[in-house]
């Protein structure tokens, strides 16, 4: 899948926002350091300034530099000065010592220990050199690539647009979120928890009118969908009688790349392109919504919005208690991943359309295909939430 999008997708348009409005957006072209990162050498600790054939032995402290300040003089032999970490490496001096690994009084200093030329520096240019690029087109900026363009003094940055992705729920069962539903009747969920798990991705969400079990109206809603960039669709892709969305979609002159996957909840999940826009028929009970977009739409849209590479987690982490469940399908199930990521423990529920143990839980276990039963403390794949 992930390589049939990178074939076929064009590159998005791009635009230029403020630092301010960059985070997680996808970088548009590669950032290089503007001088060299540090500009000079700089103390990696608190403590001396010296030459390191003076030490071990006793030094005349002739000052001190801090960070934002240049030291006046040089270091000669015998001599020391006080540094801050940060602070420019005076003239002279080739190391520093620890304030922890130093006895100071009466304006000099006693050193015990010998030293390393460069030691507790960092050298000029050891982070980045001028001109050596830090960041590559197509990176999703973080907090970090945030802080490495502002250090390089970008207050703008040329990004990719956002991908559009329409999101359309169908079902005859359902009503709008602020409805008052009959008792045979559900509210649209599925449509602003995929919203959010666009937005977190990288895409532009937008929900569309809800999509009646009918080929007529479903037609005009996937139509309108196809606009966009992606499409997500959610219900409608299993095989009962109703199930009308992949007939209309191949009204509408789809390639399918597949319409199953082994895997519970999900099942069900038709892939394909249609008028060039790539669409994930998504099944319609909630988990299956959840976990089918992160294991595969979400790759795809990061792909579309202009990143060179995509990668899913999931981590290992030791079972608190006994966990069994029935084989034949890779199964994804609720669960509660400890604050240090170390331990997990499944969260009962009730099947892929209870949402309230969804939301009690911040991941999903992954449970073999091919494997029954997992005793506690053993280890298991788990996908975060």
């Amino acid at each position: 899948m992930i390589d049939t999008v990178r074939r076929a997708r064009e590159i998005p348009a791009v635009e230029e926002v403020a630092l301010d409005r960059a985070a997680g957006r996808v970088l548009a072209a590669d950032m290089a350091a503007d001088r060299d990162s540090p500009a000079l050498d700089r103390s990696a600790r608190d403590g001396y300034a010296v030459r390191a054939a003076d030490v071990p032995g006793e030094l005349a402290v002739i000052g001190e530099v801090r960070a934002g300040e240049r030291f006046a003089g040089a270091v000669a032999s015998g001599q020391a000065v006080e540094i801050m970490t940060g602070a420019p490496v005076p003239e002279g001096a080739d190391a520093v010592i620890m304030v922890e690994e130093t006895r100071a009084a009466n304006g000099r200093v006693r050193i015990d220990r010998a030293a390393q030329p460069a030691q507790a520096i960092n050298r000029r240019g050891g982070e980045a050199a001028a001109g050596e690029i830090v960041l590559q087109a197509g990176t999703r900026l973080d907090y970090t690539g945030i802080a490495a363009l502002a250090a390089f003094g970008r207050s703008r940055v040329p990004v990719y647009r956002c991908p559009a992705v329409a999101i359309l729920s169908t079902g005859d069962e359902l009503v709008a979120v602020d409805q008052t539903p009959e008792a045979f009747q559900i509210r649209n969920s599925n449509s602003y928890s995929l919203a959010a798990q666009v937005a977190r991705a990288g895409g532009a969400p937008a929900i569309l009118p809800l999509a009646r079990d009918t080929a007529g109206h479903t037609r005009q809603a996937i139509d309108r969908g196809l606009e966009a960039d992606l499409l997500l669709v959610s219900g409608g892709v299993s095989a009962g009688k109703y199930d009308v969305v992949e007939d209309v979609l191949a009204g509408c002159g789809a390639e399918f790349y597949f319409d199953r996957v082994l895997i519970q909840p999900g099942q069900p999940l038709v892939f394909g392109r249609a008028r060039g826009k790539f669409f994930f028929g998504l099944p319609g009970n909630p988990a299956s919504t959840m976990v089918t977009f992160e294991l595969f739409a979400r790759a795809a849209l990061e792909l579309l919005a202009g990143q060179t590479e995509t990668a899913l987690a999931m981590p290992w982490a030791r079972l608190t208690r006994e966990f069994r469940h029935k084989t034949g399908l890779t199964r994804f199930l609720p669960a509660l991943l400890s604050a240090d990521g170390a331990e997990v423990t499944p969260v009962p529920w009730r099947g892929s359309g209870d949402i309230p143990a969804l939301a009690r839980a911040n991941a999903f276990l992954v449970a073999d295909a091919g494997r029954e039963a997992y005793a506690a403390g053993e280890w298991i794949r788990v996908l975060l939430k």
